[in-house]
């Protein structure tokens, strides 16, 4: 058989193609596992997590969201050198739990991040209420954002990130997870095996929109999962007064901030309803320049120039 030979164009579009590919996965996240081997328990578990394709050319090779999860992971949104500040979040993505929303407040969040000199790591999380899930949010959830603080804090230096400006932020689901890691953190174990155990899991700084809170802390017969404790970490928080299920559980967080003498900032808007993200709500309104109130608060509190 005879193969005619490429011409040269041809030749040349495929190299160009090529090229393109190569730079667009240079581009992608690198995902570092929480735990290369497993999470503590599941290391034997070899079932597929499920997600839809991101169909912004923007996030190629990227997910939209997830269904189906059991291999925690932070994905590193990291700034131009030029522009870093020393400061990082992570970033909890919600979905009420079962799912993981991961494009549009996760790369999203991270993008706008970065462009701003914050260093960004986007959580992909266990999900404790997706159909037939084993883990629980108090265990497993929890333990995703722990370790993924304290993964952020053993490549400090690699990633040009100030150990003592590491914040969490979350939308959401993503926004009850805050509020657990923003009420139960330990300094980290100096003698464990594992050397990131031994790093601080209590962020500098939380921030919660449109949260769900801790399991409970809505409804007055039920306590809420962690106490606040009086070395919990400042707060600034966001909701929308239209979002009805969500604000009772965002102004209940704050009044119990307060109680501890936490220092919290809190902005409940008219309108906006539920899951706006950095996305311009249907009408515009006020809601929409929340992210500038977090830059100020930030830098208020020392955490950005």
């Amino acid at each position: 058989m005879y193969d005619a030979p490429m011409s040269k164009s041809l030749s040349l579009n495929c190299v160009i193609i090529f090229c393109a590919s190569i730079a667009a996965a240079a581009d992608r996240p690198e995902e570092l596992a929480l735990w290369p081997k497993g999470a503590p328990g599941f290391e034997a578990i070899n079932a597929q997590e499920v997600s839809k394709p991101s169909t912004n050319p923007k996030y190629e090779g990227l997910a939209s969201n997830y269904t189906v999860t059991h291999f925690p992971s932070l994905y590193v949104f990291l700034p131009p050198k030029e522009k870093a500040t020393g400061a990082a979040m992570v970033i909890a993505p919600g979905g009420g739990h079962t799912q993981v929303v991961i494009e549009k407040e996760g790369w999203e969040v991270a993008d706008w991040l970065n462009e701003r000199g914050i260093a960004a790591f986007v959580l992909k999380y266990r999900l404790a209420k997706a159909p037939g899930s084993k883990y629980t949010l108090a265990e497993h959830v929890y333990a995703d954002a722990a370790r993924a603080m304290r993964l952020v804090r053993s490549h400090a230096e690699e990633w040009r990130v100030n150990p003592a400006k590491v914040g969490f932020i979350g939308c959401s689901a993503g926004g009850e997870i805050a509020g657990m890691i923003e009420t139960k953190f330990d300094a980290g174990k100096p003698d464990a095996a594992d050397p990131i155990e031994r790093f601080s899991s209590r962020p500098d700084f939380t921030v919660l929109i449109y949260p769900w809170y801790r399991p409970g802390a809505n409804r007055p017969d039920t306590p809420a999962l962690f106490p606040v404790p009086k070395d919990a970490p400042p707060v600034f928080m966001v909701c929308a007064d239209d979002d009805r299920s969500h604000v009772e559980p965002t102004v209940k967080f704050y009044l119990e901030l307060e109680a501890a003498r936490i220092p919290a900032e809190m902005h409940i808007y008219a309108y906006g309803g539920h899951g706006f993200g950095l996305r311009p709500t249907k009408k515009p309104a006020p809601v929409m320049a929340w992210p500038e109130r977090m830059t100020e608060w930030l830098a208020e509190r020392g955490i950005t120039p």
